[in-house]
């Protein structure tokens, strides 16, 4: 009996393993070294500033993942059923908006009062102040759009927007962060003209985007880099590619531009050791990926942003290493002296006041 069953776990070890290394996945992953994470000290020191956020639910619904804010002071978010919510300055008296029956992500309002949103399923929509909305893109060049996913217009009414994977959709975003593959773009669309074109492409998981005040660069998160690029796109050194700020101490998601040129920078979570220990072992994250959802690397409660200057210095670190009210910081937005932050998988976003921040 004894020796039948250490035949049978014998047995059972060989198929497991046979599966874990062996069981076809649909990825395939590249090899890639990160540099060492840096520690959460100094420029990135850990602190709980956002807990003093003032959080605003999203009644029936969550994934408010970017926050815009219009000429009245009116607060819209877009969630993950599709519905974009309208709220009164004051953060009360929730409304839909509109609904574009996809996923709206980003969010930013063009130089004629409508609301240009990067929706990971439907495209480049354009909506009036009436709710009404219109399609400007769904592919550049010879490829569709496959996970529209953040926009910011400048001056000059050009919409700037990322396609983070033509690989895979927003429904399979690990399966983009276990390949580490670079398939992201970064787009334009010029609302004047209805021109779109693809900007840069070969971008590992774009994001975030963030036209300069002067309209000459942008700049384009590379979440699965832990970096963000500076593309310029005006002036003398146009068409010219920089690392703007590199070896993140998260995964970056949004960026957007404040005021007075600060970059506002939102980490989604901290780096997670074992994907970084398994950057360079395309094997190890194909055993990752097959092994149950409920056992693969999780991102931790933690939001993280951070102020960046022109040079990408930071010059502000807001944190809740505690995360017990709000995670998954996916967005941040100034609108004079407050912060508003999103979040991809919470039903509630924040804002905090920065004159209150020592």
């Amino acid at each position: 009996m004894a020796k039948k069953v250490v035949d049978w776990l014998g047995g059972a070890l060989l198929v497991l393993l046979l599966y874990l290394f062996l069981w076809p996945v649909p990825i395939d992953p590249i090899s890639w070294e990160p540099a060492p994470v840096p520690s959460l000290e100094n420029d990135f020191e850990e602190n709980r500033v956002l807990q003093g956020m003032e959080l605003f639910a999203t009644p029936n619904g969550r994934g408010p993942e970017d926050v815009a804010v219009d000429s009245e002071g009116r607060v819209y978010v877009g969630l993950e059923d599709g519905q974009i919510l309208r709220y009164a300055a004051d953060g009360s008296d929730p409304q839909l908006f509109a609904d574009t029956a996809g996923r709206p992500l980003g969010l930013d309002f063009d130089n004629d009062g409508n609301l240009i949103v990067a929706d990971a399923v439907k495209g480049l929509l354009s909506i009036d102040p009436s709710g009404a909305i219109d399609v400007l893109c769904t592919a550049a060049g010879s490829e569709p759009f496959g996970f529209t996913d953040d926009v910011d217009v400048d001056s000059q009414n050009v919409a700037w927007f990322s396609d983070a994977s033509v690989r895979w959709d927003h429904h399979e975003v690990m399966n983009d962060v276990f390949e580490s593959r670079p398939s992201g773009r970064l787009l334009k669309y010029d609302i004047s003209t209805g021109e779109c074109a693809v900007v840069l492409d070969d971008l590992v998981f774009a994001n975030g985007i963030a036209v300069s005040p002067d309209d000459t660069y942008v700049l384009v998160n590379e979440t699965m880099r832990y970096r963000t690029q500076r593309v310029f796109v005006r002036g003398p050194r146009a068409g010219e590619v920089e690392v703007f700020i590199d070896n993140l101490p998260g995964f970056p998601d949004g960026i957007s531009t404040g005021p007075d040129g600060t970059f506002w920078l939102a980490l989604y979570a901290p780096r997670n050791a074992l994907l970084d220990y398994a950057g360079p072992k395309p094997w190890l994250r194909k055993l990752i990926y097959r092994i149950p959802k409920a056992m693969q690397p999780k991102p931790r409660r933690h939001p993280f942003v951070l102020g960046l200057d022109a040079t990408g210095k930071v010059v502000h670190n807001f944190q809740d290493a505690d995360g017990a009210e709000f995670s998954k910081s996916t967005s941040a937005e100034q609108v004079g002296d407050w912060l508003y932050v999103g979040s991809l998988t919470e039903p509630k976003w924040g804002r905090i006041d920065l004159t209150s921040i020592q």
